[in-house]
């Protein structure tokens, strides 16, 4: 019998992905549930060609425009954010692509987890904001989580095989995005147009931002110290600009092992889907005599400012990770809408980290309500922010 998969946020960049290579293979998966949050259009385009048992609109004010639309078929209709929690702790779910992006899919995930499932992790945040909680509950549970971020399954790959052989540290590569290259006076000048052309990846629009301004890499890094129960000492990052080499593992014998791959997310999809085994794909694949340089270099930590405030929110811990995520949401969200400058972000998540409550040892309600307030510390800055351009 085919897996058979939930797919939370199936209408992102991670979800249309995910559905395409699950397309390719209707022999090992077969779509179970899709979940989107208000792309109510594209999720019933979804649900006529990959016919689920259920769907469910995170929106409850499209649920009766979902349910008129798919009335003519057997698809069961569901909207708002407990039904999301319910339907993907089904006996009838085996695994959940957890790629709803942000804060909005830690609720979701630790269900899922709750109820021992294979989760294919997309939704970093979960790990960022929730990171201690989490493993414990992983613990409890049984539950298995094998990662999708392309840096996290390169070292989760690296490491199969190694158990019990001690890391050393980690390395992230990090392709620098669009501004690599740009002065600090012209990064002031950005436009969000300009920080969409990521010149690697095909991302959604809040994690292509963030990896032009070195955040995705700083939540990152918060991850993988949790992923792989790591101290922020044995994690770094280097810019690689190529995106060939997707992470290094460092060993204490003084080996080294990397991933190499295309810069193409259905291959870290696949994995995930398919581990512990490799399935055959028609993916595009690494012709290493077209690579004619990689190149490494240290990343520019005074002009993105962001990467530095997730060392500092790790190294702090407890609720500071999770002040840092909810006040760069905030912070993206502003640009985008341009009421505020590329290099105002970092301003406004520090101001955050600053003025909000920290809390050493913060149960999910605390970190709920702290999720809450960070975003509105983050919403007055940036309104002053706003009042001051």
């Amino acid at each position: 019998m085919p897996e058979r998969i939930a797919l939370l946020g199936s209408t992102g960049s991670i979800g249309t992905q995910a559905l395409d290579i699950i397309s390719k293979y209707p022999e090992k998966f077969a779509v179970e549930v899709l979940i989107a949050g208000n792309n109510i259009d594209l999720l019933i385009q979804q649900a006529y060609k990959f016919q689920p048992d259920s769907v469910v609109i995170a929106n409850p004010d499209h649920y009766l425009q979902l349910k008129e639309c798919l009335h003519s078929t057997n698809i069961k209709v569901y909207a708002g954010n407990e039904a999301v929690e319910q339907v993907i702790t089904s006996s009838n779910v085996d695994v959940v692509i957890a790629s709803i992006v942000g804060y909005s899919g830690v609720r979701p995930t630790i269900a899922a987890i709750k109820a021992g499932k294979k989760i294919a992790l997309a939704n970093k945040e979960t790990l960022v904001v929730a990171g201690e909680i989490i493993g414990r509950l992983v613990r409890e549970s049984g539950s298995i989580i094998v990662p999708v971020d392309s840096e996290h399954s390169a070292i989760f790959q690296c490491l199969v095989g190694e158990s019990g052989n001690p890391i050393e540290k980690i390395t992230l590569t990090a392709s620098g995005g669009p501004f690599l290259n740009l002065s600090e006076e012209k990064l002031r000048k950005v436009k969000p147009c300009d920080a969409l052309k990521h010149p690697n990846w095909n991302m959604g629009c809040k994690v292509t931002i963030d990896s032009a301004s070195l955040m995705n890499k700083g939540l990152e890094v918060i991850e993988a110290k949790w992923f792989f129960d790591l101290t922020p000492e044995q994690i770094s990052v280097i810019i690689h600009p190529q995106s060939i080499i997707h992470s290094f593992v460092h060993f204490a014998d003084g080996s080294v092992k990397a991933q190499l791959g295309v810069p193409d997310m259905r291959v870290p999809i696949l994995y995930a889907l398919s581990y512990p085994e490799r399935l055959q794909s028609d993916l595009p694949r690494l012709v290493l005599n077209d690579c004619k340089s990689l190149t490494f270099s240290e990343p520019d930590i005074k002009k993105f400012r962001n990467l530095p405030l997730a060392f500092e929110a790790l190294n702090k811990g407890g609720n500071m990770p999770c002040i840092l995520n909810a006040a760069n949401e905030m912070a993206v969200k502003a640009f985008l809408d341009e009421k505020i400058g590329f290099t105002q972000m970092p301003e406004i998540v520090e101001y955050a980290m600053e003025k909000c409550i920290f809390s050493p040892s913060p149960d999910l309600d605390f970190l709920e309500a702290t999720d809450a307030s960070a975003r509105e510390t983050a919403l007055r800055f940036i309104n002053k922010l706003q009042k001051e351009r």
